[in-house]
């Protein structure tokens, strides 16, 4: 894994390591279970000191994202939603039950095959159901899968999503990272999606550096963005004096913006920028959720 760490940058090295590590895990960059490279070694190959690597890492690992095992390193943490493998065995446990029943009273291999399509044309999910406890960034994960997919989609939060019928006729999705609290929160068995959103690597492929006399302005109701984008265009080295960061739920947050270059800001906010300023839209969820599920819902529709 590829780190962007700037030394002159106004953001803690601390944050931009806990930061980038944060979103490779989310990415799937780092997969559950892999080594971290060692204190010494990023230490040295960064050129930083290796007090502030140990720290970040006891933060990531109060926040829940990694593991120390004792004399052996730091670990990605491997959540419960990745461990599908035990729900999907248990699954195909009550098929073959079911399976042996049915041939035991007699029907026959093809009438069973034909029953069970024509119960599962039934039970075709017509929505996908999102659910995040942050409602902001529930709404911009919501219209990028909605741009994406054109399916619809609906919000819920963790407590809002209990009992059976939240899920009728839905296909849940979570972030990576939520998906163990998620899961608890489904019925038994049920499938979820996980959702990875982008690592720095896939944002800042293909994007062309900005002159020094440019004047980036970030723009987002949602602050885990701001926050975000501060630790990436940070760490890539831009001059933070070109920088500015606005948050669109404060008053005042539109004025001057035909001043900038152009305006960094996700689906959601971008709708509100006035006319006539120049944006550059950043997509959350990553190339590859988006593709599986727009792979999902043409399943759906050819079937």
């Amino acid at each position: 894994m590829r780190l962007w760490i700037s030394k002159q940058s106004e953001v803690p090295i601390r944050e931009q390591l806990v930061t980038q590590f944060r979103l490779a895990i989310l990415s799937e960059d780092l997969k559950p279970g892999q080594k971290l490279p060692s204190t010494r070694e990023l230490a040295r190959r960064y050129q930083i000191h290796a007090n502030t690597v140990s720290a970040a890492y006891r933060e990531l690992a109060e926040r829940g994202w990694v593991n120390f095992a004792h004399g052996s390193g730091v670990y990605v943490r491997k959540f419960d939603a990745d461990a599908q493998l035990d729900a999907e065995t248990d699954l195909d446990q009550i098929i073959s039950e079911f399976l042996k029943l049915a041939r035991s009273k007699g029907y026959a291999l093809t009438e069973i095959q034909a029953r069970i399509r024509r119960w599962l044309q039934y039970q075709t999910p017509d929505h996908f159901l999102l659910i995040e406890p942050d409602p902001k960034l529930r709404q911009i994960l919501a219209a990028e899968i909605q741009s994406a997919t054109n399916f619809p989609v609906v919000e819920c939060d963790v407590e809002e999503c209990t009992g059976r019928k939240s899920f009728v006729g839905a296909m849940p999705i979570a972030v990576y990272g939520q998906g163990e609290v998620v899961r608890a929160a489904l019925p038994p068995h049920s499938h979820l999606l996980l959702l990875r959103l982008r690592s720095v690597t896939e944002a800042l492929k293909n994007e062309k550096r900005p002159a020094p006399e440019d004047l980036l302005i970030v723009v987002s109701m949602l602050p885990d963005f701001l926050d975000w984008s501060r630790s990436v265009l940070s760490a890539v080295g831009l001059d933070p004096l070109s920088l500015e960061f606005r948050n669109a739920n404060q008053r005042g947050w539109q004025r001057g913006l035909e001043a900038s270059t152009f305006v960094i800001t996700e689906t959601v906010t971008e709708k509100i920028i006035p006319a006539g300023v120049k944006v550059r839209v950043f997509t959350m969820i990553s190339d590859s959720s988006l593709a599986e599920l727009q792979k999902f819902v043409a399943h759906l529709q050819a079937s």
